[in-house]
């Protein structure tokens, strides 16, 4: 698959956050500073996940439906994905 540039600049940004967190790690901030941001990367990591699976699925019916194919099990394998991902 094919990832657009929206999606890796997202993953970008999540590994800019992962590294603030280090650095108030290091810096000894306040447990509720670090569980706030830990919490901000958590939740932009399950809708970076969410878009991916939503484009491949997106992807994957266009390509049955050329093929004449049922797209019932993909629906089911993105929304396993989707479950497993939280």
């Amino acid at each position: 698959m094919q990832y657009e540039s929206d999606v890796k600049n997202r993953v970008k940004r999540i590994e800019g956050q992962v590294r603030g967190l280090m650095k108030m790690m290091e810096e000894e901030k306040e447990c509720r500073d670090v569980v706030t941001q830990m919490t901000a990367v958590r939740n932009a990591l399950d809708r970076t996940a969410a878009l991916i699976v939503s484009q491949n699925l997106e992807q994957c019916i266009r390509e049955e439906k050329q093929d004449g194919e049922n797209s019932e099990d993909l629906i089911k394998e993105a929304v396993n994905l989707l479950v497993k991902s939280r």
